[in-house]
């Protein structure tokens, strides 16, 4: 197994659990693949031996359910078939995207039968707001812990704090995260300005979030950063991979002022 095969594999069982991904061989790397909005299904996913030069092949059904509709093993193998041909980007691992995109269809498609899709949904609305604009960045694996940033844009105090309120209600592998570090950058009414953050257990995080903010002169946004922690302490190496993903997410969605604020990046996001 590849060096970068093997990280995916850490990130996508610390995000969605070890029953998410189970290795079935590893030479051929085929593994039985369960999508969160589909858990009655199991999918085999075959990782060529030059992945991600190449994409991996979905090869068939693993396990199907006995509450499972006839024909829903075979959709599911061809949603996932297409969505690694629109998504699939030639050296970029690509699991992540693929089962959150294909997660993002089966709800559209009214066809999440995840046990808690009914439970979510009921929270969802018990939270304020709509859904909020997240801007994901890419998903980061250091010896275990896992790493993800999400951007929004806020005009006011009171819906970051709903954003917040809704993340936590209504994404289950969020709320159980070891850390979810937030900052935020208000300008208000009559030129008063507003930010705060959160360490959320990581001590001095929150601060370094608000002070990446701060250089990269961003206003009227909202970062979170959420770590699955993976039981081998990182050191100062933690702070410098939260700060990297919550760059990644404000530059994705635009937020970051195109001369890169006071340090002068000017990354742009992947499109």
């Amino acid at each position: 197994m590849s060096e970068e095969l093997q990280d995916e594999v850490t990130s996508i069982t610390s995000i969605y659990g070890e029953e998410s991904l189970s290795r079935l061989s590893q030479d051929p790397a085929i593994y039985s693949l369960v999508i969160p909005a589909q858990p009655s299904i199991s999918i085999r996913i075959e990782f060529p031996t030059k992945y991600p030069d190449v994409p991996p092949s979905i090869l068939g059904t693993q396990h199907i359910g006995d509450n499972v509709a006839k024909g829903d093993g075979a959709f599911l193998v061809d949603l996932l078939r297409e969505t690694v041909a629109e998504i699939y980007i030639p050296g970029a691992p690509c699991l992540f995207d693929l089962i959150e995109e294909c997660n993002a269809k089966l709800h559209a498609l009214g066809l999440d039968q995840s046990a808690a899709a009914k439970d979510e949904e009921s929270q969802a609305a018990q939270a304020d707001g709509e859904e909020p604009p997240w801007i994901l960045s890419d998903v980061i694996s250091e010896k275990k812990s896992v790493f993800i940033a999400r951007a929004a844009p806020v005009k006011s105090i009171e819906t970051a704090k709903q954003y917040l309120a809704h993340l936590l209600a209504t994404d289950k592998k969020v709320a159980k995260a070891t850390h979810n570090i937030t900052a935020w950058r208000i300008r208000g009414e009559n030129a008063v300005q507003y930010q705060d953050c959160d360490d959320d257990g990581e001590t001095a995080a929150g601060g370094r979030v608000l002070h990446l903010l701060e250089l990269m002169g961003v206003w009227d946004a909202m970062v979170v950063v959420t770590r699955w922690y993976g039981g081998v302490q990182l050191g100062p190496d933690r702070f410098r991979i939260i700060n990297q993903t919550a760059r990644d997410a404000l530059v994705k969605g635009g937020l970051a002022p195109e001369a890169g604020g006071k340090d002068g990046n000017k990354k742009k996001g992947k499109k």
